[in-house]
Parts: structure tokens; C-alpha cells; sequence
């Protein structure tokens, strides 16, 4: 049975920004692979949903969503989201070190993401009386963004401070209004420990047994507060990660079904191509014609 090394963990993402512009806006539809991974990464992110519902497990929380709600995500958050329905949302991922001079004049600036779970929540429900403001400022944002006319840059940027210091200013619950994790840092690093050990092992026949033994818990503690990190029990994660790993080899086009089957940990044919089929919505065969 693979070791558990326990200095590893999942590793922070580096995300890649321009440094004179270090900003990322785009619409995403669904929710694909890579978001429905428990990770997290070095920038500030801000979620608007545009249409659809959908959830996000964030530090063992659950935060469900719909049409008109914005995210926060703070760069230390573990975290995975999931569709229910038709989820289009736009994400703006940015370098907080661009905002490094307005915190000589305004060092609250980033206090939402700071005291996230004190003083702020992660989820801005569509409800709240700064959402209009908010809405308006994250379109016009995506407007400047994505017409590159004179000067856009320095406007995207004056929009997102508008939007950092109206959360700032609207959006603090007064007192300790935040609630409490459902699930400890201790117990958010073991499944972290896990899960990378899964996805550097995904095509050996794990148990439920095995990976509860690898953080020296029981099969069945272990189940439960995997499931409430990462929002799915265990062995259903491996099959995604599993599931994920085969898109890659399919893309390829050189390697035969049968052969990504086993590369990826499936016993069986049948059972690859039922699995496959009821979670990317096509058949292995008819995947890597797409892709070819």
C-alpha cells in the first residue's frame, strides 16, 4: 500500500498573473474537473453567479448558491465547487500585492478576506441591500476587461477597489457573526494529506480501510469528515479523480480504451465505460473522437 509522507498536503496552486496587469476574469460554464478538486491557490478570488445553483465546499463548509449570489475566497481557503443546475458564473481571480499601495491609506482594505468566518461570510447572498452596487461594479469590470479599450486597466483596477471597500464597508456583521467551521484545521490537513496521496496513487484499488489508516482513523470517522471536506464520500472522489486522469489519456489519442481503463485503476471494461458515461456525459469512445 502507498505511504503517507506527513509533511506533504495538498500544494498552494500557483496561479500565473501578468505583473503589470494581475487579473483573471472569465465566464465558466458547469463546473469542470479541476474545480471539483479540493485546492487552493495563491490569489483572491471573487465569484459572481450569473444563472443556475450549484454549492461550494469551502473549509468543510457548505454554502449553497444561485443566480445573483457573489463568493469570496480567500487564498488560504481549501475548497471545490459542485452544479446542480445550469451554472454559469463569472470568476475573477486576482494578485492582492496590486492593492499593496492602498493599504498605506486603507490597511481594512482586504479585512473580508482576513476575518472571513468572524466578520464576513464567504457567500454574499443575492438579497443583500449592497448587491445592486456590487453587481454593477463586477459587470462593468468584466465590460472593461474584456473590451481593452484606452486605459481599460486602470479601470478594471478602480472598479475592484470599489468592490473590495464596498464588501468592506456593507457586508461586516457586527460582533462575531460568523459561524464556526464544521471541521478543524487538524482535520482539514488530514484529508489534504489523502487526497494527494490518492491523486498520486489513483490507480491502485484503494479501500475505504486503507485510506481511513493512513491518518489513523476508522473507516467510518474518517468517511464522515471526508465527505464533509470535500463534499463526496471517499471512494466517489477517487473515481473522479480516476475519471479525470482518463480524459487526459483519451485526449491523447494514441492509447486504446481498454488500455486507459487499467492505466486508471478500472477492474473492468464495462465498468469503466458505465462510470465514464454517468459522469462526463459521454461514452470513453466518443470522448476521444471529440477530442481528436
Amino acid at each position: 500500500m502507498p505511504s503517507i509522507m506527513r509533511e506533504e498536503a495538498i500544494p498552494k496552486e500557483k496561479v500565473i498573473l501578468a505583473k503589470n496587469y494581475p487579473i483573471f476574469v472569465a465566464d465558466t460554464i458547469g463546473v469542470t474537473g479541476p474545480y471539483q478538486k479540493l485546492h487552493w491557490h495563491n490569489v483572491l478570488e471573487i465569484n459572481y453567479i450569473k444563472s443556475g445553483m450549484g454549492y461550494y465546499i469551502i473549509n468543510g463548509q457548505k454554502f449553497e448558491f444561485q443566480q445573483g449570489d457573489v463568493l469570496l475566497i480567500n487564498s488560504n481557503d481549501l475548497h471545490c465547487a459542485y452544479e446542480t443546475k445550469d451554472l454559469v458564473m463569472t470568476v475573477i481571480s486576482f494578485d492582492s500585492t496590486w492593492f499593496i499601495h492602498n493599504l498605506r491609506f486603507d490597511p481594512e482594505l482586504f479585512s473580508p478576506f482576513r476575518e472571513m468566518g468572524k466578520h464576513y461570510m464567504n457567500l454574499i447572498p443575492r438579497d443583500h441591500p449592497a448587491m445592486g452596487k456590487l453587481r454593477s461594479l463586477l459587470f462593468e469590470l468584466q465590460e472593461e476587461h474584456v473590451g481593452e479599450q484606452r486605459s481599460y486597466a486602470t479601470v478594471v483596477y478602480s472598479l475592484l477597489l470599489q468592490f473590495l471597500a464596498t464588501v468592506n464597508r456593507q457586508c461586516r456583521i457586527e460582533g462575531e457573526g460568523g459561524s464556526e467551521p464544521s471541521i478543524s484545521e487538524r482535520q482539514l490537513e488530514k484529508m489534504r494529506q489523502v487526497i494527494m496521496v490518492m491523486e498520486q496513487n489513483f490507480a491502485h484499488p484503494w479501500t475505504l480501510e486503507e485510506l481511513a489508516s493512513l491518518v489513523y482513523l476508522s473507516p467510518s470517522r474518517f468517511s464522515e469528515i471526508f465527505k464533509r471536506a470535500v463534499g463526496m464520500p471517499p471512494l466517489l472522489y477517487l473515481i473522479h479523480i480516476r475519471l479525470e486522469q482518463a480524459v487526459t489519456m483519451l485526449e491523447g489519442g494514441h492509447m486504446k480504451v481498454m488500455d486507459v481503463a487499467l492505466e486508471c485503476g478500472f477492474r473492468t471494461l464495462t465498468n469503466f465505460n458505465r462510470l465514464f458515461k454517468k459522469h462526463i456525459g459521454m461514452t470513453p469512445k466518443a470522448s476521444q473522437k471529440q477530442h481528436s
